[in-house]
């Protein structure tokens, strides 16, 4: 017969009690480790839509993602004419807020200049944006549906497609405008403050202004030869994909990853703390049983094998039951949360491991107990 499994039995409510707890605490380490697999996934995603082999920015910059990146609109004639770009396109990056329908709704506005790098690459619902002005393709975690009408700066725009998954490394859903559109946005004076600067002397700003110009270059050109030639623009600096996508995560995510790292490492701490309290109180519940077994001659291993088999079943069962809570309630959380396979049998591998670990404290007593203490009183 099987020890562990007849204990179990015997003390069945404690038993599925410590397992319901253990499986709400490794549910919440799992769902750690996705909020930051679902920040890597938002923070690329963004910079990854257009596509590109090469992002141009102003010079001393680090690309439109860590800092302000503010160059000439015409910059994409220049870098489309270098040696070995295929295409390129101007983009402009923003937050924005605006009330709709009684809510504050904050986007993450893209503007990008239809049928060159930068426009979304595919949609959910609707179509692309046709019109030069006041269309725009929101992201479905905006809440805005087909045919909506939102107003960004002083414009009405229409909601004419949707895309999914399209996310700022802040969590804020993307909004696509034509470059125009963007540019007036983000750069134009509101009437006041033009009419000050008229009469203060001076002209309002232009709005030929970009944040970054992304190209594509020809097959088997490598991307940093053609970086390196528009770095000798003493006003641009030019970063290769995987440069802009290093220092994204670099300046964006750094520091949520070692502070989410930290707490799941705790986390585990004391998930082995609570294996080990809870088996050590389950060995003192039957110090008289297990003096019983040694008084009839049971061998130590069958000891040791009762208390590994009940850390490893609360670890497994945990793990279990944690892992679907988090698959079923990933939806609910405002971020988004990314349970990969790996990371779950990874974390699965852990638990065992800390199970084992964690039945050293009650191995320890059980080994300790004296034959005679099943004779007494």
């Amino acid at each position: 017969m099987n020890l562990a499994l007849r204990d179990v039995r015997h003390n069945l409510g404690r038993f599925l009690l410590t397992c319901l707890g253990l499986s709400l605490l490794l549910g919440v380490v799992l769902s750690m480790i996705g909020i930051y697999r679902g920040l890597v996934d938002e923070a690329l995603s963004l910079v990854r839509t257009p596509q590109a082999d090469l992002w141009v920015v102003e010079a001393g910059t680090r690309g439109p993602f860590a800092e302000a990146s503010r160059i000439p609109g015409d910059e994409r004639e220049a870098v489309a004419r270098l040696a070995g770009v295929m295409e390129a396109g101007a983009l402009t990056f923003q937050s924005a807020e605006t009330q709709h329908r009684g809510r504050m709704l904050r986007f993450y506005v893209v503007g990008y200049e239809p049928g060159r790098p930068g426009e979304p690459r595919t949609l959910a619902a609707g179509r692309p944006i046709t019109r030069s002005h006041y269309e725009l393709i929101a992201d479905r975690q905006s809440g805005l549906g087909l045919g909506e009408r939102v107003r960004l700066g002083r414009d009405d725009y229409t909601v004419v497609g949707l895309t999914e998954g399209a996310v700022a490394s802040g969590g804020d859903p993307v909004v696509y405008l034509t470059l125009q559109d963007s540019q007036r946005l983000q750069f134009e004076l509101d009437p006041p403050a033009a009419r000050r600067e008229m009469a203060r002397g001076g002209r309002p700003a232009g709005t030929d202004t970009v944040n970054a110009v992304v190209a594509r270059v020809r097959p088997g050109v490598p991307a940093g030869d053609v970086a390196e030639i528009a770095t000798r623009w003493k006003h641009l600096t030019a970063l290769t994909q995987d440069q802009q996508e290093a220092l994204l995560l670099q300046s964006v995510v750094e520091k949520a990853r070692r502070q989410i790292g930290l707490f799941t490492a705790i986390l585990l701490a004391v998930s082995a703390v609570v294996i080990a309290l809870i088996l050590y109180t389950l060995t003192m519940d039957k110090v008289k049983e297990i003096a019983t077994l040694k008084l009839i001659g049971a061998p130590d291993r069958t000891i040791v094998g009762l208390i590994v088999q009940q850390a490893l079943a609360m670890g497994i069962i945990g793990w279990g039951a944690g892992t679907l809570l988090v698959l079923l309630a990933k939806g609910v959380f405002p971020r988004r949360v990314l349970v990969l396979p790996e990371d779950a049998l990874m974390l699965g591998t852990a638990v065992l491991v800390l199970c084992v670990v964690a039945s050293g404290l009650g191995v320890r007593l059980a080994l300790k107990v004296d034959p005679a203490t099943a004779l007494g009183g």
